[in-house]
């Protein structure tokens, strides 16, 4: 949800901007977003901002004009801070470059490299009549349809329902073992273990074809990687 300000690229170009099939649906989301940023009450209401808040509304109203960053650069969190994009070599980088999907509620599925404004748009903000997951949902999920190698979902489960990944994809649970050895769901360190399997993956450099190269790669670098039932896998932190 938090995003750095600036930028030291052009302004915000939809046709330069990977998943080009999604472009329709963001001139749609971008076009509600705008209209809403008329109106300082209503932005308020829907993007559930603070009073301290009114900067974000700005951010939204100059979308289009202002300067952009890669998107890897642009959003910033717990997530984010585990990757370390700063102290990453270069192979580890271009690896994210091109193996990484992030979600954006506001462009749909964008690659790390695309150039993007900071905004405010949440999974759960509305934008006129029709909620993001409408918009989203089947555009997200055909994109994601497409592609035909291993898919491994990190998102939350807010994003997962704004485009499902397709049935072959396997969902990463953050898992921590309790005192009588039972695994326990995180929430608080969840996205940070997250952000360190990227940052180890990057750093190993392997296209993975298949769940079971994963695993056995994650069990050779001490990562406790394993399946968990159906189509989950756990990692245990």
């Amino acid at each position: 949800e938090t995003k750095r300000d600036g930028g030291a690229l052009a302004a915000l170009d939809l046709d330069l901007l990977g998943y080009p099939e999604l472009t329709v649906p963001r001139r749609q989301t971008l076009t509600a977003l705008h209209k809403l940023s008329r109106s300082v009450a209503a932005s308020t209401k829907s993007l559930r901002l603070g009073p301290t808040q009114r900067d974000e509304i700005e951010r939204n109203r100059l979308v289009e004009d202002s300067p952009t960053m890669p998107a890897i650069e642009r959003y910033t969190g717990v997530l984010y801070d585990a990757i370390g994009l700063e102290s990453l070599g270069p192979r580890a980088r271009g690896f994210i470059s091109g193996h990484v999907a992030i979600q954006s509620a506001l462009f749909g599925l964008i690659r790390p490299d695309d150039a993007i404004p900071a905004y405010r748009l949440s999974y759960n903000s509305t934008l006129g009549t029709v909620s993001l997951r409408t918009r989203w949902r089947g555009h997200i999920a055909a994109s994601l349809d497409r592609y035909e190698g291993l898919i491994l979902d990190l998102r939350s489960e807010s994003y997962v329902a704004l485009g499902p990944a397709p049935s072959s994809a396997y969902y990463v649970r953050v898992v921590s073992a309790s005192s009588t050895g039972q695994q326990v769901a995180l929430t608080h360190f969840n996205k940070k273990g997250k952000g360190e399997l990227i940052r180890a993956i990057a750093n190993a450099g392997h296209d993975h074809s298949s769940i079971e190269s994963m695993l056995g790669w994650a069990e050779n670098s001490g990562i406790r990687l394993a399946r968990g039932g159906g189509r989950i896998v756990t990692l245990e932190v």
